[in-house]
């Protein structure tokens, strides 16, 4: 442990000789996963109310416990403002001896290891208790040991320290990002089941500043709860959220220009401090013209309190504007309504996981006897039948018996047959740029078709790239070279299932991703995309992000897993990431299989194609062509930015056999729109510019 500083040292001396020290109570912290509280009564304290003059200037506690990692501690002041003191640090040592916390220490509580002493800066602020409130009343400190593990803690003791130059909350009143404010109404946020809160979303519009003052774009109700497996152990969390009426009855409505729906994400990215790889793996989907969840920065008020920077999104679910398939009730147990939709899922069983079935293929590496674990996720476990359960794992067990057997890459009989390769070709690019740590393994969706609309299997949406983009300084995630797929951890227990390695034998697979990775790099993916992409979402986040790391003091800290070296500014941390994806990038496109015979795309029904649109913008008359035949199927489509179609039309051909298609869009008021081409087999989008 580093020593403290003379100028520290002196400093906090000139604190407690001007202060005042109130002891709380001790007593067993059980390994029950139940918050214990300890409580302190203060009265007789003359200053009305706790600020920069006088103010909670250090917290000390004194746990006896041999796995301190286990432990989330909290203070609590008298008006119910709770901040996280240490939660889950220590590198499985023991105890909290005579630990001091202060705003002003030189050291961060997570860069440590136990036995922690001395003074450390906590999880949160200290100066958020300094918000005008009275020192006298009930004080507690919080503690909760998360595993169950036979290791029962006692707490000694624990203090409070009053004093003089107390930090203070900082004024937040407006952001150029939305503004999402919650009130739990004095509830604890659970794990499970969401809870009544009271939800408001300032939103004034693109350009607009948005004041905590303003009426709100939505006022009403909102169940939420803790969302997530290993990010719970971070202070700041993610949150599930269904907006509600007054009953508590799913609501479906529209929030930040998204489509209606009743189901919504607030992500937190604690350990990404560039607030945006999960949205870059969202965005790179949505480039390929694959669903990807729909996303909005916004900026947190919790019961009062500024919480940070967040990603409002949509929820991966079965919906027409989300994952559109069919719609599958309990009911449907026989004939071609039994074939789909379905939504499941590769994960851990702990965050949002469930039921499911076991592969009948391992993964590649099982020296522990690891399984491939299916979760459903659509119909949800509660809902499926068995007559849905037999079908949908049989399935799977048909596409991988197809794609283990010796046959896998027939073009007609082999894996094909079950699966949309476009899918998996998407699937595989995003995941091998951000070399995600996790990916294919964890938080891996797939969905299914009803036969009589298509039918096979398809990967994704992407979900969940905190850990991405060099963001893991394990398994290899801090390594900007080499194969994702290829995970090297064989004793994880959560491994990588064997398609992707199969595929990689199959030289049609090859031959398509070579194909598909040089006309992204030309188009949608380029090096001048990427940049412009990560240089414009720093722009737009450059204010919001300095508020976020003042609530949450982490940039320069290490917080798991982030690799070294660790930037210390926001700057920093952009530019790594920029950094990383220009060699990664350049990795991959020496490194990419395959050979490229544009000839052979025509024939896999599977790959997206793409359109040109001319003029663009346009105002009266628009061609649009496309690099693909569509089938007699075709239906030309106008959409708005939130995904509603405004306008459809059969098409004039113009020149049927260069694809090209003639539509009027005078009719349309000037502004942004999607132009959607779809046959049943394949899609493009395009977007248009109306300017009159």
């Amino acid at each position: 442990m580093k020593r403290l500083s003379l100028l520290f040292l002196i400093f906090v001396f000139a604190q407690i000789t001007h202060a005042q020290i109130f002891s709380g109570s001790g007593g067993v912290v059980p390994e029950n996963g139940v918050m214990t509280s300890f409580p302190l009564v203060i009265s007789g304290v003359s200053a009305e109310q706790l600020n920069s003059d006088y103010g909670l200037v250090m917290v000390t506690i004194n746990i006896n416990h041999n796995h301190v990692d286990d432990l989330e501690v909290y203070l609590v002041a008298p008006d119910g403002k709770t901040i996280a003191l240490t939660t889950f640090n220590g590198s499985n040592g023991d105890n909290y001896t005579f630990t001091k916390f202060s705003d002003f220490a030189t050291q961060h509580i997570t860069t440590g290891w136990a036995p922690f002493t001395g003074v450390w800066n906590p999880e949160e602020r200290l100066g958020e208790i300094n918000n005008g409130q009275s020192a006298n009343g009930s004080w507690s400190l919080a503690i909760r040991d998360g595993v169950n593990n036979d290791r029962e803690g006692t707490l000694v003791g624990w203090s409070i320290t009053l004093g003089p130059n107390a930090t203070t909350p900082f004024l937040f009143t407006s952001s150029n990002l939305p503004i999402v404010l919650i009130d739990t109404y004095g509830q604890e946020i659970p794990d499970d089941p969401k809870i009544m809160a009271g939800m408001k979303i300032i939103d004034n519009g693109p350009g607009q500043r948005n004041y905590l003052t303003d009426t709100p774009a939505y006022d009403g109700f909102a169940g939420i709860e803790l969302r997530g497996s290993s990010s719970q152990s971070f202070p700041k969390k993610s949150f599930g959220l269904e907006t509600w009426d007054a009953l508590g009855e799913d609501l479906k409505v529209s929030l930040l220009g998204m489509p209606e729906e009743s189901d919504w994400i607030l992500n937190a990215n604690y350990t990404d401090k560039t607030l945006m790889r999960n949205t870059l793996a969202y965005q790179l989907f949505q480039n390929m013209d694959r669903y990807a969840t729909r996303y909005k920065h916004v900026e947190v008020v919790l019961n009062g309190s500024y919480h940070g920077v967040y990603v409002f999104s949509e929820k991966i679910k079965r919906d027409g504007d989300r994952v559109d398939i069919a719609k599958l009730t309990n009911t449907m147990n026989t004939g071609d309504p039994l074939t789909g939709g379905y939504i499941f899922k590769i994960d851990k069983s702990t965050g949002s996981g469930g039921d499911g079935w076991v592969s009948d293929y391992p993964p590649p590496a099982h020296p522990s006897n690891q399984t491939i674990f299916f979760q459903y996720e659509y119909p949800k476990m509660d809902d499926i039948t068995p007559q849905q359960k037999v079908y949908i794992s049989s399935y799977m067990d048909s596409f991988e018996g197809a794609l283990a057997g010796p046959f896998f890459d027939d073009p007609n009989n082999g894996w094909r047959k079950y699966a949309v390769e476009g899918s998996f070709v998407d699937y595989f690019i995003v995941n091998e740029i951000s070399k995600n740590v996790d990916g294919y393994r964890l938080s891996t969706f797939l969905h299914k078709e009803r036969e009589s609309l298509g039918g096979k299997l398809r990967m994704g949406p992407v979900w969940d790239y905190d850990l991405g983009f060099r963001n893991a300084d394990y398994c290899s995630g801090d390594v900007v070279t080499g194969w994702a797929y290829q995970f090297p951890c064989e004793y994880d227990y959560w491994q990588v299932p064997f398609w992707w390695q199969r595929l990689m034998q199959d030289n049609l697979f090859a031959d398509h991703l070579k194909c598909r990775w040089e006309t992204l790099r030309t188009t949608s993916l380029s090096n001048e995309w990427f940049n412009n992409y990560v240089d414009s979402l720093a722009l737009v986040l450059n204010e919001s992000q300095q508020r976020n790391f003042i609530k949450w003091p982490i940039l320069g800290v290490y917080v798991w897993p982030n690799p070294q070296p660790i930037p210390t500014t926001y700057a920093g941390e952009i530019q790594a990431l920029k950094s990383y994806l220009q060699t990664r990038l350049s990795w991959l496109d020496q490194q990419m299989p395959g050979y490229c015979n544009p000839a052979s795309l025509n024939e896999n029904d599977a790959l997206p194609a793409s359109i040109q649109l001319s003029p663009n913008p346009a105002s009266e008359s628009l061609l649009v062509e496309t690099n693909t035949p569509f089938g007699k199927d075709l239906n030309i489509s106008i959409l708005s930015i939130s995904g509603k179609v405004v306008a459809n039309y059969s098409g004039t051909t113009v020149r049927h056999d260069a694809n090209i298609y003639r539509i009027d869009v005078k009719n349309l008021p000037a502004g942004m729109w999607i132009v959607r081409l779809d046959d049943g087999l394949r899609g493009a989008n395009a977007r248009l510019v109306i300017s009159k």
